[in-house]
């Protein structure tokens, strides 16, 4: 069994409120400059994060869970063991709709082919962040469970 000593706290926020906290040997994600995988006394850190999956690994009394949750980017900021991962949206693999998240991939995929017809840049870029949230929820629901 993993001693409380060595477990860090992992808190997910968003503006509704508090979507993850619990106690973990790790938490991993992809920062703006890279993978990064953070564990117990690891140094203080603030780093941005692109739209990515967040993995945590809970302790042996959770039977060593690993707990996905989809972000659309933010920051995660460290320091004395406690990890805090402030993001606009953020969802537990097990609360994600696959259809609709579907249904938000079609709807991105055909705006951006819409925008290119325009020449119209902004439209575009707007809907590949919505198309690559789209996406990143449903690679996390579909890991969900296995």
């Amino acid at each position: 069994m993993a001693e409380p000593e060595n477990l860090l706290t992992v808190n997910i926020v968003t503006p509704d409120g508090i979507v993850y906290s619990h106690h973990a040997v790790f938490v991993e994600m992809r920062a703006t400059d890279g993978d990064m995988t953070i564990m117990y006394n690891h140094m203080p850190i603030v780093a941005p994060l692109e739209i990515c999956d967040v993995k945590i690994k809970r302790g042996q009394d959770m039977d060593n869970r690993l707990d996905e949750i989809a972000v659309s980017g933010g920051y995660i900021e460290f320091s004395d063991n406690v990890a805090t991962i402030i993001s606009d949206s953020a969802e537990r693999a097990r609360n994600i709709d696959a259809t609709r998240a579907q249904e938000a991939k079609e709807r991105a995929e055909k705006h951006i082919e819409e925008a290119k017809a325009k020449h119209d840049k902004r439209t575009m870029l707007e809907n590949e962040i919505a198309l690559r949230r789209a996406i990143n929820r449903l690679n996390v629901r579909n890991h969900y469970g296995k």
